[in-house]
């Protein structure tokens, strides 16, 4: 992904998959193993529930919310 700067130069995403999320739906979507809160880390494109400890990964926008397509985050 790529956006420009005021002088028109691209400017990279650190990863290139990631798309934004919107905020208003980060604010609705939950942990569908503990109902607890998400937060978004756009880097590795995931939306994490620290506490069920896991990432939940977020493909072509479309956040995955499936336990079994999760990954464990390490302690």
């Amino acid at each position: 992904m790529t956006n420009k700067t005021p002088d028109q130069q691209p400017v990279r995403s650190p990863n290139p998959e990631a798309t934004p999320i919107d905020p208003k739906l980060l604010e609705i979507l939950v942990c569908p193993l503990t109902k607890g809160p998400l937060s978004y880390d756009r880097e590795a494109n995931e939306l994490i529930s620290q506490k069920a400890n896991l990432a939940f990964p977020i493909r072509n926008g479309i956040p995955i919310m499936l336990v079994d397509e999760a990954r464990h985050l390490k302690d």
